[in-house]
C-alpha cells in the first residue's frame, strides 16, 4: 500500500510541515488583489520564518513539487467555494496506480487507492495516518477512507477523484484565504514516545493523538504561552506567531 520511491522521495520533503490557519491571517492584504501565494513566495516564507500554511497551500505546493519532478498528479478536493473545502493531491506511479496524498490531513505517507494494483490490500493499515488504522475502500470516482482509532472509535472522509480544474482550484483558495475562522487551526505530526503522534490546536484548546489515546494539554491565557506552545510544536518563527496570533487577542 506504500508509495514507491518516485512519489515518496517528493513527499518526504514535507514530513515536517505543519498545516494551519495562522498563515493566511498573517500574509492577508486588503490592497492586494490576490491573496493566496504563489508556491515560489511560499518557499521564501518556508525560508525565512519556517512557515508552511493551509490545506490550499500545501496541496498546491505538493501538486508543483510533482510537477516539477515528472511525476503526474492532480489536485482534488471537495466543498469547493465554502467554509468546508478540504484539498489534497492524487499521484500516480509509472505503473499509472494513484496514490492519495493529503498534507493538509497531516498523514504520515501517500497510500495506494487503486484496488487494480496488485500491491493493493484490503483491510486495516498502520503507519499512514498519525494515531489510526486506515482502511481504503476505492470506487470508481471516490474513495472511502475508513480511520479506526484507539478504544474503538471509527470514523471516515470520502475523497472526490475528479481532477480540479487549476483555474477552478485556485478560485476556491482565494475564498479559502479570505475566510477566517474566530481562533487559529494548527495541526502537526509529532514525534511522542516511540510514535509519529498528531498534534493539534483548535478552539484554543490543544491535545496530542497517540495510538494509546488523546493527552489534554494544560489550557493557556495569554499570546505569550501560546506561542511558546506553537513554537515548540511546530518551529514557527516566534516574532511571526506574536503577529499572526496577536488578531485574536485584540
Amino acid at each position: 500500500m506504500q508509495a514507491p520511491e518516485s512519489i515518496l522521495k517528493i513527499w518526504n520533503r514535507f514530513d515536517s510541515f505543519p498545516m494551519d490557519t495562522l498563515v493566511k491571517v498573517w500574509n492577508y492584504d486588503p490592497q492586494r488583489e490576490l491573496q493566496q501565494r504563489t508556491v515560489e513566495e511560499m518557499r521564501k516564507h518556508r525560508a525565512k520564518y519556517g512557515i508552511t500554511g493551509n490545506c490550499f497551500d500545501l496541496a498546491l505546493w505538493l501538486w508543483q513539487e510533482f510537477q516539477e519532478n515528472g511525476v503526474e498528479a492532480s489536485l482534488i478536493g471537495h466543498d469547493l467555494h465554502t467554509e468546508e473545502a478540504h484539498v489534497a493531491v492524487v499521484a500516480s506511479s509509472k505503473e499509472g496506480f494513484a496514490y492519495l496524498c493529503d498534507l493538509g490531513d497531516q498523514w504520515l505517507q501517500p497510500i495506494l487507492i487503486d484496488s487494480e494494483s496488485r500491491d493493493f490490500r484490503a483491510g486495516r493499515h498502520g503507519g499512514f495516518f498519525p494515531a489510526a488504522d486506515i482502511e481504503v475502500l476505492p470506487f470508481e470516482h471516490h474513495v472511502n477512507i475508513f480511520y479506526h482509532r484507539p478504544n474503538g472509535k471509527r470514523s471516515s472522509q470520502s475523497y472526490d477523484l475528479s481532477p480540479v480544474d487549476y483555474k477552478e482550484f485556485l478560485r476556491a483558495a482565494e475564498l479559502s484565504q479570505r475566510t477566517f475562522r474566530s481562533s487559529p487551526l494548527i495541526e502537526c505530526r509529532l514525534p511522542f514516545r516511540g510514535e509519529v503522534a498528531h498534534w493539534e490546536l483548535e478552539g484554543w484548546q490543544s491535545q496530542i493523538s497517540t495510538s494509546k489515546g488523546i493527552i489534554h494539554e494544560p489550557s493557556l491565557h495569554t499570546l505569550e504561552e501560546w506561542g511558546e506552545r506553537v513554537h515548540i510544536r511546530t518551529g514557527y518563527d516566534r516574532k511571526f506567531l506574536q503577529r499572526a496570533m496577536s488578531d485574536y487577542f485584540s
